[in-house]
């Protein structure tokens, strides 16, 4: 399997060279400089292919090639906006960059409450809590309706919090959801958040499902001739949020998404932490039903409040999330795909991380620090090496 690593350009405060002398074989990337919905033009891939090239690694995942509003909508101009997908595919399968995963996700990309939550052996990390999270769609954006899509006593909870928050923490609870965390969507105001839930006032899960299902059929073809398989992340967390579909949460979901398009194109990253984090998902039958169209996996582990559906990000091989029994399971995948031919690795990568030793001096994009996630890429090295010599025969 390829360990990778997630960069963020040339603006991101961990380094190329950062990334390489933890241990990383490829990189994980995207032209987050072009505005979604406008293609991605050949120069700009290869310039930053040949910096990745001069850093001694390859380019080897796309993360993020995103999906329009207008697309997700299917609003007017959307068949532009695949026009312009479409586009960037050529152009990357011309470089040779033929691994692209991209989310579904509307308005929000992930998502979480509180960044730098202190943790007992010093270090930080991020959570999301729905109390919290209950209480700015109640009481700072006061969406219409939001009473009907929180039980009683989440918003009684809600409610206490909120009163409890002095002027500074609500500000820093706001700024959180609103800012648009690295690889997501971009930042928001309030009014911003408000227009974008409009725009889906009359999309339900059904009709979200069906313009999803119009997006692949419409692009899994072209992938599939130029050799690219695109990986779909799922939602995070995995569950409704403000009112808005979420589409790739559960099993059930992944399936009816692989059902629309035939294609191996037509396939997913598999997030441990996004799927984990509901307990109702079993990642291991997840993996070996699906392991034919994973192509890219993301490896990292939450420890879970169940009740109220929150969680806070865990050390990789800890928290509750069983990421050893998925890399097993991924390893077979891969070992069988090499015994039939199929040559390329599959890419993973330590997604996330806790901010340790000097990490919080850094102030690296937010869930993504440089010791933390060199730390769990050290772990799941380690493991992968024990899993393959253990089942060698």
């Amino acid at each position: 399997m390829e360990q990778t690593w997630r960069w963020f350009g040339p603006k991101d405060k961990v380094s190329l060279s950062d990334a390489r002398q933890a241990g990383a074989e490829g990189i994980v990337t995207a032209l987050h400089h072009v505005p979604i919905g406008e293609p991605w033009s050949m120069e700009d891939i290869q310039d930053r292919q040949q910096m990745i090239q001069a850093a001694g690694m390859r380019w080897s995942v796309v993360e993020s090639l995103d999906v329009s509003e207008r697309i997700k909508l299917r609003a007017d101009g959307w068949q532009d906006d695949v026009a312009a997908f479409s586009e960037s595919l050529r152009n990357l399968a011309a470089c040779g960059i033929t691994t692209v995963a991209y989310n579904l996700m509307p308005v929000f990309s992930w998502m979480r409450t509180h960044l730098e939550v202190q943790l007992p052996h010093g270090g930080f990390t991020t959570r999301y809590d729905s109390t919290a999270f209950a209480a700015f769609d109640l009481y700072m954006l006061r969406r219409n309706k939001a009473e009907a899509d929180w039980p009683e006593e989440r918003r009684s909870a809600a409610y206490e919090l909120f009163k409890s928050l002095s002027i500074s923490d609500a500000a820093a609870l706001q700024a959180t959801i609103l800012q648009g965390l690295p690889g997501g969507n971009g930042s928001f105001t309030l009014d911003d958040v408000r227009e974008g839930l409009d725009r889906y006032r009359e999309v339900d899960t059904g009709g979200f499902r069906t313009n999803a299902g119009e997006f692949l059929k419409a692009v899994c073809p072209l992938a599939q001739e130029l050799g690219i398989r695109l990986c779909i992340h799922p939602d995070d967390p995995p569950w409704p949020l403000l009112g808005l579909p979420r589409i790739v949460s559960t099993e059930n979901d992944l399936a009816y998404l692989l059902e629309q398009s035939p294609e191996d194109s037509n396939g997913i990253t598999f997030c441990t932490g996004a799927l984990g984090s509901r307990p109702d998902n079993d990642l291991i039958r997840m993996v070996r039903r699906f392991g034919h169209r994973i192509w890219f996996a993301h490896l990292r582990s939450t420890e879970l409040d169940a009740e109220s559906e929150s969680f806070t990000e865990a050390l990789h091989l800890e928290g509750d999330t069983d990421v050893v029994g998925v890399l097993i399971e991924l390893a077979k995948i891969e070992r069988q795909r090499r015994a039939s031919s199929h040559s390329a690795s599959l890419p993973f990568r330590a997604d996330h991380g806790q901010q340790l030793l000097n990490d919080i001096d850094r102030k690296a994009q937010a869930g993504y620090p440089a010791i933390g996630r060199l730390r769990g890429l050290a772990e799941l090295r380690g493991a992968l090496r024990a899993i393959e010599r253990l089942t060698a025969n």
